[in-house]
């Protein structure tokens, strides 16, 4: 039985071995087919290169168009930035006229006040020598 088991696993892998050992025939027609792919395969190579060249020229394009917006969005923001500086310093300054009129039309509405004022007081410590009481009141509130 072993002899038997044996004598089939040689005879296969003989056959097998035999099987294999065929070649297959190249014929003319077969290089012809394969010199008529390779043309096509450059062909093709061909035409995504110069598709590929083609879609970098659209990007580049595409990418200059970006810079210049970004030219000019720099270009507008400069502006903003010196617009808004003049805004800012007329609205100071406007701030500062303002408080510089405050304080001049103070001082020249209490100028006239203030010189009334003066003579009234002169003219009630003038009465204040003749009268002693009038002399009192005018201590108490500390003008004489």
């Amino acid at each position: 039985m072993k002899r038997a088991f044996l004598f089939i696993a040689i005879l296969l892998f003989v056959l097998v071995l035999k099987a294999q050992e065929q070649t297959i025939p190249y014929t003319q027609a077969d290089r012809d087919r394969m010199v008529r792919v390779e043309a096509k395969v450059e062909a093709l190579d061909k035409r995504i290169d110069d598709l590929k060249s083609n879609i970098d020229a659209r990007f580049s394009g595409v990418n200059n168009k970006f810079d210049e917006v970004n030219k000019k969005i720099d270009r507008l923001d400069d502006k903003f930035d010196s617009y808004f500086r003049w805004g800012f310093g007329l609205v100071l300054m406007s701030i500062f006229g303002l408080i510089g009129f405050i304080i001049y039309d103070r001082r020249t509405t209490l100028a006239p006040v203030e010189n009334k004022t003066e003579r009234i007081i002169k003219s009630l410590r003038e009465a204040a020598e003749k009268d002693p009481v009038l002399r009192e009141a005018l201590k108490k509130t500390a003008l004489w």
